[in-house]
């Protein structure tokens, strides 16, 4: 169902946890998530809205997992990475004026004590509950029904 502006969106946002794990998020309290190269990613990133809820979820990893939950704080952020020659991230078809690659700001909400795993995820949902699950998909930021992420809150609560 279509939700109202000022209903609180969810999302699922991906990160492999030897590169930008919870437990930094937790240490640093706010981050950017830049590095977005991937226009449909992108593209739901821009949908975010202040006050969101985004699931973090470690990916390429030996056990890849629900692990925590945070909130965005800013959005329609320049991903400056773009522009930076040494970053793995610059893209030299971008531009100052018309950047073409954006991020929010996240806060850290929580870690959870347990973690869904995509083995749990896959025994509990199917891929028309959730994008993560769908055969192929690459995306690293994909949204999360309303009901699935209550459901989600419910399975990782204690």
């Amino acid at each position: 169902r279509l939700q109202t502006m000022t209903e609180i969106n969810y999302w699922l946002m991906k990160s492999e946890p030897d590169v930008y794990g919870i437990d930094h998020l937790m240490k640093e309290k706010k981050t950017l998530w830049d590095g977005i190269r991937n226009y449909q990613a992108r593209n739901f990133m821009r949908q975010m809205k202040i006050e969101d809820k985004v699931f973090f979820y470690h990916s390429n990893c030996k056990e890849p997992a629900i692990v925590g939950l945070m909130k965005v704080t800013r959005t329609g952020l320049t991903d400056h990475t773009q522009f930076e020659k040494s970053s793995k991230y610059y893209d030299q078809k971008s531009n100052k004026k018309e950047p073409r690659w954006d991020c929010v700001e996240v806060k850290f909400l929580q870690k959870f004590n347990k973690k869904l795993t995509l083995h749990d995820l896959r025994k509990k949902y199917s891929q028309d509950d959730l994008i993560i699950l769908r055969k192929g998909n690459r995306l690293s930021i994909v949204p999360i029904s309303l009901e699935i992420a209550n459901d989600l809150i419910f399975c990782l609560s204690d």
